[in-house]
C-alpha cells in the first residue's frame, strides 16, 4: 500500500449524477459542459476520469447521452496529465475493432488511457437495436473471450483464438503502446462470474459504493481467487457530501433525498429496464442511497475531516482510485480538491 490514493471524477456523461431536478446543477450532457469539466478536474489535481458508456440515457429516452468513445479521444488530445478511463460494453464492438480503437487513443494520450469492462444491464439498449439481451452468465462469458482477445492485441501480441463466440486467425495490430506494456484494463461487476473475471484479466476492479465491512467481504474474496502477474488493484466508487460541520452534511443530505423523490418514477423506469439478475441492483436496494454505481452508501458524507477519515479507512482495506461523484459537479468537485484531498494527504503522510 506504497502508492497514493489516486482520486477520479465520473464524467458528465448522463447529464448529471444524482437528481435531475437539481436547481443548480441543469442536466447537460453536452461536449463542451463534459470537456470543461475534465479540464477543470485536472487542474484540480485530480488523477483519473471514467466515462460510462451507454448509447441511450438509461433515465429516459429524452434525455441527451454523451458518446463515451469519440469523447475519450478527444479528452485524450486536450488533456496533459489526467487518466481517461472509457467504459465498453462487449457487445457493441468487436474485439478487433474497439482494441485498435484503444491503441489510438492510447497513442493520443501518451499513455494515459483505459478500457473498463462492464457486461450491460440495461436492457432496451441493446433489444431495440436487434443486438438482444443475453442471459447474465452468457454476457460474462462472451466478455471474458472478448476481453483475451482485447487484451492480447492491446499488448501488441499477434493473436490468434478459438472460442464460442470469436475466432481470431493471426491477428496483429500495429502500433501497439510505445509508452507502456498496454492501456489498463478495468473490470466492474459484482457477481460471481465478474469477480472471477476481475480476478483473472483485470489490472483494478471497479467497487460500487457500499459500507466498509462489505468492501472488505469483497476483496477478500477477490483476493483469494487465482491469478497469474501482478497483484489485482481495486478502485471504488462514491458519491461526496462534504462540509465544514456534519451537521450541515446532513442537510444537505436530506435535500438531495427531497429531490430523490421527484426523480422516483425515472428510477423505478430505470430499474424496471435493468436485468434483475445484475447484482448491483440487489446491493442498492439493501444501501439506499443518493447517487449511483452506490453513491452515498459509501459513508463520504460528514465534516470535511470525517470524510478524510473514512477515505483513509477505505485506503487501509486496499482502494487504490477513488472514483467520485458530486452534485452540483463542478462546484463540488472543486469544493472537495480544496478542502477534502488536502485533509487526506495529511492523514496519509502520517501513517
Amino acid at each position: 500500500m506504497s502508492a497514493q490514493l489516486r482520486f477520479g471524477v465520473w464524467a458528465l456523461v448522463y447529464g448529471n449524477w444524482a437528481s435531475f431536478h437539481h436547481p443548480e446543477d441543469p442536466v447537460d450532457a453536452s461536449w463542451e459542459r463534459n470537456r470543461r469539466q475534465i479540464l477543470q478536474a485536472e487542474e484540480l489535481g485530480y488523477d483519473s476520469t471514467l466515462l460510462a458508456q451507454h448509447v441511450i440515457n438509461p433515465f429516459g429516452e429524452q434525455y441527451d447521452q454523451l458518446d463515451t468513445w469519440t469523447a475519450a479521444a478527444a479528452l485524450a488530445a486536450l488533456t496533459e496529465r489526467i487518466e481517461i478511463i472509457a467504459a465498453i460494453k462487449p457487445y457493441l464492438y468487436h474485439p478487433v475493432v474497439l482494441a485498435k480503437q484503444a491503441l489510438q487513443i492510447e497513442e493520443i494520450s501518451r499513455g494515459r488511457f483505459g478500457i473498463n469492462l462492464v457486461n450491460a444491464w440495461f436492457k432496451p439498449e441493446l433489444e431495440r437495436a436487434g443486438i438482444g439481451f443475453a442471459e447474465h452468465d452468457e454476457r460474462y462469458a462472451y466478455g471474458t473471450e472478448w476481453l483475451r482477445v482485447v487484451r492480447g492485441l492491446l499488448a501488441g501480441e499477434r493473436v490468434s483464438f478459438r472460442g464460442e463466440h470469436f475466432h481470431i486467425d493471426d491477428y496483429q495490430l500495429k502500433p501497439a503502446s510505445g509508452h507502456r506494456h498496454r492501456p489498463a484494463v478495468y473490470v466492474g461487476g459484482e457477481s460471481d462470474p465478474a469477480r472471477a473475471l476481475a480476478a483473472d484479466l483485470a489490472d483494478t476492479w471497479f467497487i460500487n459504493g457500499q459500507p466498509q465491512q462489505d468492501v472488505r467481504a469483497l476483496i477478500d474474496d477477490v483476493a483469494s481467487r487465482p491469478r497469474e502477474g501482478d497483484p489485482l488493484r481495486y478502485a471504488l466508487s462514491a458519491f461526496v457530501i462534504a462540509r465544514e460541520t456534519g451537521a450541515e452534511a446532513q442537510e444537505v443530505l436530506a435535500y438531495q433525498w427531497e429531490l430523490a423523490e421527484q426523480g422516483k418514477r425515472a428510477w423505478d423506469g430505470l430499474v424496471a429496464n435493468a436485468d434483475p439478475k445484475a447484482v448491483m441492483f440487489h446491493t442498492f436496494a439493501k444501501h439506499p442511497h443518493i447517487g449511483t454505481n452506490g453513491g452515498t452508501a459509501a459513508g463520504l458524507v460528514g465534516s470535511y475531516d470525517a470524510v478524510a477519515e473514512r477515505i483513509l479507512q477505505f485506503r487501509r482495506l486496499g482502494i487504490g482510485t477513488l472514483m467520485l461523484q458530486f452534485q452540483p459537479f463542478e462546484s463540488e468537485q472543486r469544493r472537495f480538491a480544496h478542502e477534502v484531498i488536502p485533509r487526506y494527504r495529511r492523514l496519509e503522510g502520517a501513517g
